[in-house]
């Protein structure tokens, strides 16, 4: 069972909600220096600004690239990626041409994947298939395609589709990739619960809001408490 600070190291904190204020972001942007996690990924507007908030704290930043539809070009997916990094990104997270793998579009589907890895320039890239919009063949393709472009992770959801992560399609993104590909589950991840389900899966890092209700539940554990099993029904 991992220790709270192991825990903290998978989860990026996601700050992506559009209605978000500067205030929110800040209160965001705390909570994850708080309670230390690996990063967070924020909206492409805020980068810049996260960077500069986060300085010292050892909290990395990434952000979304074609967020939340993948339907945007592949010249705009590679615009983005190269703005994202120029105002400080670490790490970004595309959503696939969702449409094109549904169609059996394979080719296009690796190329958009291909050429955001390009233009990431050795940074990590993850890949969000959406898979509450996918079924099992679809999510097994999407997989392949992922590491045949070349990216780092393969990320279940962007949490703004209607589902999330699940054990099944963790474990089977898991079971379709080699080892040179990390999983990422994200959505829904909201308790302390679902987080070590999520790894016990096959997850690497874990996408959520929910870093404080996790990590709390991790440091009560820590401290031989009880787990509550506590859900912030709010989080992403």
């Amino acid at each position: 069972m991992p220790t709270e600070r192991e825990l903290a190291a998978t989860i990026d904190h996601a700050i992506l909600k559009p209605e978000l204020t500067r205030a929110d972001v800040d209160a965001e942007l705390d909570i994850a220096a708080e309670w230390g996690v690996f990063s967070v990924c924020v909206r492409p507007s805020d980068i810049a600004y996260a960077v500069s908030r986060l300085a010292g704290t050892g909290v990395a930043v990434g952000t979304v690239i074609g967020f939340p539809h993948g339907t945007t070009s592949t010249a705009a997916k590679v615009a983005e990626t190269r703005q994202a990094l120029a105002d400080g990104a670490a790490e970004v997270d595309m959503v696939v041409n969702i449409g094109a793998l549904r169609s059996g579009f394979d080719d296009v589907v690796a190329d958009d994947i291909r050429a955001v890895v390009e233009a990431a320039s050795g940074h990590i890239v993850k890949v969000i298939l959406e898979t509450a919009l996918l079924d099992d063949e679809q999510i097994e393709r999407g997989s392949r395609l992922t590491e045949q472009g070349g990216a780092d992770f393969v990320k279940t959801s962007t949490g703004f589709a209607g589902g999330g992560a699940t054990i099944p399609h963790v474990s089977l993104m898991r079971a379709t990739v080699g080892e040179g590909v990390q999983v990422k589950a994200s959505g829904g991840v909201r308790s302390y619960a679902d987080a070590l389900a999520m790894l016990e899966a096959g997850a690497t890092r874990l996408g959520t809001s929910g870093s404080a209700v996790i990590l709390g539940e991790a440091r009560r554990v820590d401290a031989g408490e009880e787990s509550t099993g506590a859900v912030d029904s709010g989080s992403y």
